[in-house]
């Protein structure tokens, strides 16, 4: 007698149920997304116990029709897509007609529908898969489904269910998401009788981040708009002092549906390139429209993975249009700005001035000596900059005068060799001009405090030298054949057998940002050239640095991530340091050529340089305003 048989309906129902519905989150999304498709203008999401005990969607959506109502709980019913064709352009977020058996099979399930305003409708009572009664009721137009004690016949699968509150953070989660992708809708959960999130429905994004997020994180959120010929992109990016550990506060929505793709998320985190520091990530919300025939949402049951037809541009469009909207924006952090209305009592109008700048001295070659770049035309230029009475030092001198120093951010440089910085690898407006600030003072040797007469701002000094650095030599980089030296006495570097096969292949790629390292047997190499603009006295732990960097990253390696990290290791060494007094002429040095570059606001790093206090905080700090 043959072992192979076919299953019957019911348990075939129950084995499609592990696809669609793995959990009561996966129950809430699959009934909230056929609400959505319905039409509805509101939805109510109640739970309880996480949702393994109830689950109820109420929405006025279209509801089902009568001759429909039986039809609807068969496998692969649905109403969305006739012929395979249909599956190359989804426009409704269900499309499968698996959602309501699966979920039907393992739980009691009761179904109130009406398709009009007549106050008539339908009545489905359904038990692990089994459907026991159709009866005419009483109903308002719209869909009200209730599940109650889901897996309560697969005890396996209910056995390895998590805590309630890890199930209801799953279920809030994606209703958040689905909130975010909706602003039009109005959404309610409650879980135990408790509001958890409730929208306006207005097509307001902004008010669902604040009910999501809070209405702090809302304030710090930057509005995205921009279109191509294949795309649309819109939402909101959050300011880079705004950040989260991990990425749960980005979300992406194709053509309204949430879904997830690293590549999009990559896009996003390349926008903020040097704006945030490791290991953290911005609030976003991606609003991504374009033609059904570019994505196909038929790769998963879940439907959260899909597939772009030309996903090279699109990342490049997501990334270069959120890079635009941090560029038009000053990124300076500042506490709470004034609000519209006037405060009730005003004790006295407090004024901000500049000081009159100190008079013209001699000043020492700060910047140059802790770049390490002095040389003796830089100490005889120095020398005549004193007969001059000339108060400003040049920050970041070069040992060859005829090449920029780090204080030309951009300008002449790039106009010669063409070579952007990573922020800016395509022509841009210009970007929002940098406050004018006057220096008041230092503190701790560390902090410039500085004024204008918005309020007052406090600059950290080796970040605000280090983003100066980081820029001019990262522009160096791209030309590295025009300034290497070679060495008298070459640098020794060794490695382990292993270490000296990776160095060796990557050879070729050291050369072209000006190092140039030989193989002198067994698994030692000589430096025999490097850019003579290296910082003086720090040029081999540079080169051990960048080397060491190449063996861990390994294949991950290419020419553009070399040129940025060969930048950063330089800017670090050649910065002031905390600690350091500075003259009131250097500090007004440092802030012009900060103002310089093209984004003045955070280090290579992405720790913030600036922060700002509003003049209406420091009145109320003080009382002036109550």
């Amino acid at each position: 007698m043959g072992k192979i048989r076919i299953l019957d309906e019911h348990i075939a129902n129950q084995i499609a149920a592990g696809e669609v519905v793995e959990r009561p989150s996966s129950v809430v999304k699959e009934l909230v997304e056929n609400a959505i498709d319905a039409g509805s203008t509101r939805i109510d999401v109640t739970i309880e116990e996480g949702g393994l005990k109830l689950i109820r969607i109420t929405d006025n959506g279209s509801g089902i029709e009568p001759d429909d109502c039986e039809t609807a709980f068969q496998r692969h019913a649905t109403s969305k897509i006739s012929t395979g064709s249909d599956l190359f352009r989804i426009r409704t977020l269900g499309f499968r007609g698996e959602a309501l058996p699966s979920i039907a099979a393992v739980s009691r399930m009761e179904c109130i529908t009406s398709a009009d305003n007549s106050g008539l409708g339908k009545k489905i009572v359904i038990e692990g898969g089994q459907l026991l009664r159709v009866e005419n009721v009483a109903a308002p137009r719209g869909t009200d489904i209730v599940v109650r004690d889901l897996f309560y016949n697969t005890p396996a699968r209910l056995k390895y269910m998590k805590t309630i509150q890890t199930e209801l953070g799953h279920v809030s989660d994606f209703l958040y998401r689905l909130a975010l992708a909706n602003p039009h809708i109005a959404f309610c959960l409650k879980h135990n009788g408790n509001v958890m999130l409730r929208t306006l429905g207005n097509g307001d994004l902004l008010q669902v981040i604040a009910a999501v997020y809070g209405s702090s994180v809302a304030r710090s959120m930057l509005p995205l708009q921009g279109e191509n010929i294949d795309y649309t992109l819109s939402g909101y990016v959050s300011r880079p002092e705004l950040t989260r550990a991990n990425r749960s506060a980005v979300s992406v929505v194709v053509n309204g549906r949430y879904i997830r793709n690293y590549g999009l998320v990559q896009s996003l985190l390349g926008a903020y390139h040097t704006l945030l520091p490791a290991h953290r990530y911005p609030v976003a919300i991606l609003r991504i429209g374009m033609d059904p025939s570019l994505v196909d949402v038929n790769v998963h049951p879940s439907k959260l993975e899909v597939r772009f037809s030309k996903e090279a541009e699109l990342h490049k469009f997501v990334e270069g249009e959120i890079k635009r909207v941090l560029r038009d924006h000053v990124l300076i952090p500042q506490l709470p700005a004034k609000p519209a209305s006037k405060p009730a009592v005003v004790q006295e109008q407090m004024e901000m001035y500049h000081s009159p700048p100190e008079p013209p001295r001699a000043q020492p070659a700060l910047y140059r000596e802790q770049a390490g770049l002095e040389t003796e035309e830089g100490k005889r230029k120095e020398k005549t900059e004193k007969k001059s009475e000339n108060p400003l030092p040049q920050v970041g001198q070069v040992r060859n005068s005829r090449n920029d120093g780090p204080a030309a951010s951009g300008g002449a440089f790039r106009q010669r060799h063409g070579w952007p910085l990573p922020e800016a690898q395509e022509a841009s407006p210009p970007l929002p001009k940098f406050p004018q600030l006057s220096p008041v003072g230092q503190v701790h040797g560390t902090y410039i405090v500085a004024q204008n007469e918005d309020g007052l701002f406090l600059i950290d000094q080796h970040a605000a030298h280090e983003r100066i650095n980081y820029e001019y030599y990262y522009e160096k980089f791209g030309v590295p054949e025009q300034a290497s030296q070679e060495l008298l006495v070459p640098v020794t570097l060794d490695f382990t057998p292993a270490e000296a096969e990776t160095i060796r292949h990557h050879l070729p790629l050291l050369e072209q940002v000006g190092f140039y390292l030989e193989p002198f047997g067994g698994q030692t190499f000589l430096v025999r050239a490097y850019p003579h603009w290296l910082p003086q006295g720090a040029e081999k732990e540079i080169i051990e640095e960048v080397t060491d960097w190449i063996l861990t990253e390994k294949k991950a390696v290419d020419l553009s991530r070399l040129r940025e990290k060969s930048a950063i290791l330089c800017s670090c060494k050649a910065s002031i340091k905390a600690n350091h007094s500075l003259s009131s002429a250097e500090m007004t040095a440092l802030l012009q050529r900060l103002g310089e570059c093209r984004n003045p606001y955070t280090c290579p790093h992405g720790r913030p340089v600036v922060v700002s206090f509003s003049v209406y905080e420091l009145e109320k700090m003080f009382k002036r305003v109550m």
